[in-house]
């Protein structure tokens, strides 16, 4: 076993090496299974004491793809390549996010 070198973690899946546009698609096909609705938040700072992230456009409440949700994740990279971008999903039963992963980090291509 080996001890991961000290660097700064960021959220859900951060231990993983970066996810591929594939992989990211895998983890938005589970949020559209689990019957939650997917929106994408971006920020200039992944700091943990930051409590909001501001919403690229509204949750896509009607996604029924994954490639609808990763046509708005490649319009926010786009728009916005210096900022920290995340996938989220929220339970609208528990009428709360439930789950979040940051998917780009600004300076490289993805996560």
């Amino acid at each position: 076993m080996k001890t991961l070198p000290k660097e700064r973690r960021y959220e859900t899946l951060s231990y993983l090496p970066p996810l591929s546009d594939a992989q990211i698609g895998k983890q938005i096909q589970y949020i559209i299974d689990q019957g939650y609705i997917p929106a994408i938040e971006f920020n200039e700072t992944s700091d943990p004491t930051v409590y909001y992230w501001t919403m690229w456009k509204l949750p896509l409440f009607n996604a029924r793809s994954v490639q609808e949700v990763m046509s708005e994740v490649q319009g926010c990279r786009s728009e916005y390549p210096a900022c920290y971008i995340r996938v989220v999903g929220f339970d609208n039963i528990k009428q709360c996010q439930v789950l979040s992963f940051i998917i780009h980090k600004p300076n490289t291509s993805r996560f």
